[in-house]
């Protein structure tokens, strides 16, 4: 019951039809995707300077993929800069992530936070 309950409140919450529930998830699943690919592709880069383009790229990727893949961005982001809080990291950094994080999401450019010399690969 307590399942049926939340599964009826998410969906007003979210807005979603019951035949969106599947598209819901796709779009969360490659949006999560999104975001590890970024998260990947910065730590192969291993450029100083270019941790808010991969901010950006993450999120806006995922966004494009639609209501599910911005939900999973957000979940993800929010989760990643509240343990780092919890580990001790810097608030004013945490926050500068988080507007890098806001500015993909909501469909902007990434490449605003582009460092100069990064490779074209990313």
């Amino acid at each position: 019951m307590k399942l049926f309950t939340g599964l009826v409140f998410c969906s007003l919450i979210l807005g979603v039809s019951s035949q969106g529930w599947f598209s819901f998830i796709g779009e969360a699943a490659q949006g999560a995707w999104d975001m590890f690919r970024a998260y990947s592709d910065m730590r192969e880069a291993n450029y100083i300077g270019s941790d808010k383009y991969f901010h950006a790229r993450g999120n806006y990727d995922a966004a494009q993929r639609g209501p599910g893949g911005a939900w999973a961005a957000e979940v993800i982001s929010n989760a990643r800069e509240n343990f780092q809080k919890f580990m001790g990291h810097g608030d004013e950094d945490s926050e500068a992530d988080q507007e890098a994080n806001r500015w993909g999401r909501s469909g902007q450019d990434p490449n605003h936070f582009r460092p100069d010399g990064l490779p074209e690969k990313y």
